[in-house]
């Protein structure tokens, strides 16, 4: 077989190879900590599914090597220094967190127990990190890239909803993450000419208040930011949406697979992937100061069509075309 066809072969066995082959005996402990929990159809639970099968292939497996530790808040931020502690009792190698306030938590408990983040949004900007290629300390992870996607999301919404001249914003106001990116994604509206409706959330019982301001003053659209708070509510949404045949986008797949109308956001495969060879590479030894925070590459556009006909929209063919998936 010639080099250039090895090579690649090479590569991947080295992505994948065990932590160290020297310590065959010993167990790894990876700890996932959550602001809501780890049911399977949150992105807690389908990127810790993945991340564990990643880890798996490179030799990892629960219940033999790999221990998982989870923790989950259960919506209640007052617990998470707590369950920081308890990962850290149960002398875990590396915390792997969710949403910037449970970042944000394990860097106020500890310095020296390695954390790889996930949807914590701008790292650098909310202090989690000195920078994104040098980030210091022992936070590494995935980076929003929510400032390029903003304009992008608006421009679909727009294509399908060509009327779109004033767009309801709703994200969580208690995530300061969250409000970084909706900062980002009503900066692309004025540059879009949209004007913006802004509606802040902090807990449940805000949406109600958060519709009725809808109904009051009537938005051409809808972008919702992704976290726990807004996805735990997501059919709330859905119906309200449905109700007013107001077309909406989102940031994840999930959104539009579970009845929203369309989303557009990262390769939700490809940061598993990235995330759990951060893990992979922290646990080989690699300190997370010297392990740059990556961003994602690989973007995926999902239209349900199925809503878009409730809606009495449709969705324009150069729209369809570009959909890396169409729900029917």
């Amino acid at each position: 077989m010639k080099m250039h066809r090895l090579l690649p072969i090479i590569a991947a066995a080295v992505l994948f190879a065990p932590p160290s082959q020297a310590q065959t005996g010993k167990l790894y402990r990876v700890g996932f900590l959550s602001q809501g929990g780890f049911a399977p159809d949150t992105n807690p639970g389908r990127l810790t599914e993945e991340i564990a099968r990643r880890l798996a292939q490179s030799g990892l497996t629960p219940g033999a090597n790999l221990e998982l530790v989870k923790r989950g808040a259960d919506g209640h931020f007052e617990r998470l220094p707590g369950l920081v502690a308890e990962l850290a009792a149960a002398k875990v190698d590396v915390i792997v967190t969710f949403s910037y306030p449970v970042a944000a938590a394990a860097k106020e408990a500890t310095s020296t127990i390695p954390t790889v983040i996930f949807g914590a949004g701008d790292p650098v900007k909310t202090h989690l990190v000195a920078s994104l290629n040098r980030p210091g300390g022992n936070i590494t992870g995935i980076s929003d890239v929510a400032a390029e996607l903003a304009p992008k999301r608006l421009e679909y919404l727009k294509e399908a909803a060509p009327k779109l001249q004033r767009v309801a914003m709703l994200w969580n106001a208690k995530d300061l993450g969250m409000t970084m990116r909706y900062e980002a994604s009503a900066a692309a509206a004025k540059e879009l000419g949209v004007t913006v409706q802004s509606l802040g959330v902090r807990e449940p019982d805000d949406f109600g208040d958060v519709f009725a301001a809808m109904q009051r003053d009537k938005p051409d659209g809808l972008l919702m930011v992704s976290d726990a708070l807004t996805f735990l509510n997501r059919k709330r949404v859905f119906d309200f949406a449905a109700e007013h045949r107001l077309p909406a986008i989102y940031e994840t797949s999930a959104f539009a697979r579970d009845g929203g109308l369309m989303s557009y956001g990262p390769d939700e495969n490809e940061t598993a992937e990235r995330g759990a060879n951060l893990v992979l590479r922290i646990l080989r030894g690699e300190r997370p100061a010297d392990l740059p925070l990556e961003q994602p590459t690989r973007f995926r556009l999902v239209i349900n069509l199925k809503t878009a006909k409730a809606l009495g929209l449709t969705i324009p063919q150069s729209v369809l075309l570009r959909a890396d998936d169409v729900i029917e």
